[in-house]
């Protein structure tokens, strides 16, 4: 833990996300990596889904179950001092928009949804408050950052990009629509066709950046737009999809 860093004092606990705890394990390393670097401490807990693709079956007595697990976990940490990160856009959407509209009457339910910060969100706040920690090298050969639906519509404004032009010296481009997964929707069969059309106009842009590194705050949206660019005529895909806490990461040469 960098005790020299501006923003060192602060706490957070980490919801893992399921992405992240069984997938991506690498974006929570990161992310750990860099508010480590800023000075914050942190916790890491993950007791249950989000509810998200419950959600999206219509399932809301599950969604309700689940915000309830998942607050009682949280809010131990809350009543500490901890702020709450998520790692991935649906699930920062379901702690603090979609479970407050399910569950109105749950005060712990509200004051999980305060507490929450999407991770690129957070580490804006510091450079805006406290300031980051000195040591971001440029990125070489730019990147593209999509800006994920479920980010959008958190209405915290477009932090990955934000996160990664606070990289000295390092080319963004930005994309800024659906990149037409949509959850099972990019897999389904009866879907699938549907996805794929959606996600040609973002393989467009993501061709005229021709950036060395493409990201998003949603993993499976960037996976889609990689194997989009994988499978277009004369397009160079990115070896890799992380997350933009990656790219970060990487900045700070962690």
């Amino acid at each position: 833990l960098n005790s020299a860093a501006p923003a060192h004092g602060r706490k957070a606990v980490i919801y893992t996300t399921c992405i992240v705890n069984y997938n991506k394990p690498e974006t929570g390393t990161a992310a750990r990596a860099v508010l480590a670097k800023n000075g914050v401490e942190t916790q890491v807990v993950y007791p249950a889904c989000c509810g998200m693709p419950h959600l999206e079956r219509g399932d809301i007595a599950r969604v309700a179950a689940q915000a309830h697990q998942v607050a009682d976990a949280l809010m131990p940490w809350i009543d500490k001092g901890y702020d709450v990160i998520t790692l991935t856009a649906s699930c920062g959407l379901m702690l603090k928009f979609e479970w407050p509209l399910i569950l109105p009457e749950e005060e712990k339910i509200k004051t999980l949804s305060d507490a929450t910060y999407d991770i690129n969100e957070y580490l804006v706040d510091i450079a805006k408050k406290e300031g980051l920690a000195d040591g971001l090298a440029p990125i070489d050969g730019g990147v593209t950052v999509h800006l994920a639906c479920h980010a959008r519509a958190q209405n915290m404004g477009a932090k990955a990009a934000e996160l990664l032009r606070l990289i000295p010296d390092s080319k963004v481009a930005v994309i800024e629509r659906c990149s037409g997964h949509g959850g099972t929707f990019g897999i389904m069969k009866a879907t699938r066709g549907a996805a794929v059309k959606v996600r040609k106009p973002v393989l467009k842009q993501a061709q005229q950046a021709a950036n060395a590194s493409l990201c998003s705050d949603c993993p499976l949206a960037c996976k889609h737009i990689v194997e989009g660019l994988a499978d277009a005529d004369g397009a160079t895909a990115p070896t890799r999809s992380p997350h933009p806490i990656e790219i970060f990461a990487q900045a700070y040469g962690l």
